[in-house]
């Protein structure tokens, strides 16, 4: 504590939001952001290769989260304060920090995986900024962000020669073994006998993650099915289209997740199994059913160049 002590002390008006825009870089919509461009305008291992370290990285993290069951630092120590606008999205326990080990897990990919020296050094500032921005907002000890970054720098290195080298197959065998890992930690967060005193909001935050990365694992292996069997997409389009391939990608992929949340939350009456079916739905579409649009990007691409 005595390091978030001293990190409060140099709290300020400026630095609070500059911190608050840091630690956005840990959230969904920035992995999720960053791995669908890989996988469509770059190179579909190394897509395969950023989602399978987040995901799977994701999946420790939660399981952490409801078996360690550490109180965040606030609840530690009722002197120590937090910066008021991180507390929304510090509603479950606080031990391993998820912010952390996301953007580890999707700028450590990218670090990994570029040739850029530049974009290189950039992903691992980011990477180290987010865990800082954790700690200064009151939100994690330096315990949590430690263990968040070791669970994905370990997957890193576990998961490179999986998703990028030798024969493609082994990327249905790491999805196959993810979805296991997923269904298995559904069943845990959903049916594990905790004790009583755990905290309400805390399981339940665990068993809705839970049905999300079921969900997302399902719709990604779904897409993965439809391209080695049908669509066997390429990304290769000229720059102008790569960038209307990332835009529209990003759009339908929000506007599925989104205009699907109210109607499948009717239709199953709130129960989280309509988390599931709207992440499967989001995924597929992203990995699956956009990419069936590339042939017509890669013939504007065979266009420009005649």
């Amino acid at each position: 504590m005595g390091f978030l002590y001293l990190l409060e002390s140099i709290r300020t008006p400026f630095l609070d939001t500059v911190m608050m825009f840091l630690t956005r870089l840990g959230e969904e919509t920035a992995f999720l952001a960053v791995a669908l461009i890989f996988f469509w305008c770059i190179d579909k291992r190394k897509g395969y290769y950023i989602m399978g370290v987040g995901l799977t990285g994701t999946l420790a993290a939660q399981f952490l989260k409801l078996t360690c069951r550490v109180p965040r630092p606030w609840m530690l120590d009722p002197n120590f304060t937090i910066v008021e606008k991180a507390r929304a999205g510090a509603y479950d326990y606080s031990f391993p920090s998820g912010h952390t080990q996301s953007a580890v897990a999707v700028f450590g990919s990218v670090a990994m995986v570029t040739k850029k020296k530049w974009l290189r050094i950039c992903c691992i500032v980011a990477a180290v900024l987010v865990p800082v921005s954790r700690m200064y907002l009151g939100v994690h000890t330096p315990l949590d962000v430690s263990v968040g970054a070791l669970i994905s720098l370990v997957l890193l290195f576990v998961l490179r020669p999986v998703f990028l080298e030798g024969e493609r197959k082994r990327t249905s065998y790491a999805l196959a073994g993810m979805l296991v890992l997923a269904a298995g930690y559904l069943c845990y967060a959903q049916f594990w006998p905790f004790p009583a005193d755990i905290d309400a909001g805390s399981l339940a935050g665990g068993q809705k993650n839970a049905y999300t990365l079921l969900g997302a694992l399902l719709g990604l292996i779904l897409g993965y099915i439809l391209d080695e069997k049908v669509t066997h997409f390429s990304v290769k389009a000229c720059p102008w289209a790569q960038v209307l391939k990332a835009l529209g990608g990003l759009i339908v992929t929000v506007a599925v997740m989104e205009l699907t949340k109210k109607p499948l939350d009717v239709l199953f009456n709130g129960h989280l199994f309509a988390r599931l079916l709207r992440y499967t739905l989001t995924t597929f579409v992203a990995s699956g059913l956009w990419p069936m649009t590339f042939r017509w990007f890669g013939k504007l691409r065979k266009e420009q160049e005649k």
